[in-house]
């Protein structure tokens, strides 16, 4: 459907623009809301005047917006919340409900969509919320999140103890961190003179001249020298005994053979 847009709609289109828009989308939302009307002959011929009545409209809306956000830069609104005794809540904070907070405060209509929760807050605390009241302006506000049935100022003084708590903590550790790395290269300069000199004794353990006293292994000589076995020659000089003692044996059969011979000699003759 073509339409001839009497506003401005974020993102869409100004007044005074002629487009072309779904059918659904032109009956269900923009003419209904007197955002648009359709293109006929009559809409098209008031365009140029529509025109200039969306530009006039828009900066008045740009000079509202910034007023207000002068109004709510850092402004705090409360939401009251039951939550358990760990501060974790039943439900959770939307931007729908941080709206109605800054309408309250403001006396004026605040669109959800405007809110930028990047997602549901499910604790109490204190949270920077950022709202975008037009395209060209935004500003930061302070919501503060606590249990049901406290008071919201008893409560932010609380947190504020906390914090400090944890801030000291957190500068008692990281003192004690400092003055640790701070000792430790005394220690190590203190060692290092020390520990120099040991590493110089390396050449004492260059004891490879033990490693060439194997020649000992290797002399295997005096095993070699069987030689007093050679002069034991006794097994032959025993032979020899052998036969000197068989001469004698042998000199009394030839002393008993000669008598004998010369018997026979006797007889003969």
């Amino acid at each position: 459907m073509r339409v001839v847009f009497l506003a401005d709609v974020q993102g869409v289109a100004q007044g005074g623009d002629v487009k072309e828009v779904k059918n659904g989308f032109a009956r269900n939302y923009l003419i209904p809301q007197s955002l648009a009307t359709p293109a006929t002959r009559e809409a098209l011929k008031r365009t140029e005047r529509l025109g200039k009545e969306a530009e006039t409209k828009r900066l008045k809306t740009l000079a509202d917006m910034k007023e207000l956000s002068e109004e709510l830069n850092g402004a705090q609104v409360t939401v009251e919340m039951r939550a358990g005794a760990s501060g974790r809540l039943y439900g959770s904070v939307t931007n729908m409900i941080v709206a109605d907070e800054v309408a309250k405060l403001t006396d004026r209509e605040i669109d959800r969509r405007t809110v930028q929760i990047p997602e549901p807050i499910r604790q109490v605390g204190v949270y920077e919320i950022r709202i975008r009241l037009h395209p060209d302006v935004e500003t930061d506000i302070s919501v503060l999140v606590h249990p049901a049935g406290t008071d919201p100022e008893e409560f932010l003084a609380s947190l504020s103890e906390e914090e400090e708590g944890d801030a000291e903590a957190a500068d008692g550790a990281a003192e004690t961190d400092s003055e640790a790395k701070a000792t430790e290269p005394v220690a190590e300069t203190e060692a290092g003179p020390e520990a120099e000199p040991e590493a110089e004794a390396e050449p004492e353990t260059e004891a490879e001249p033990e490693t060439e006293a194997e020649p000992p292994e290797a002399e295997p000589e005096p095993e070699a020298e069987p030689e007093p076995e050679t002069e034991a020659e006794p097994p032959e000089a025993a032979e020899e005994s052998d036969e000197s003692r068989e001469t004698p044996e042998d000199d009394a059969s030839a002393e008993a053979a000669e008598p004998a011979a010369e018997d026979e000699k006797s007889e003969g003759a």
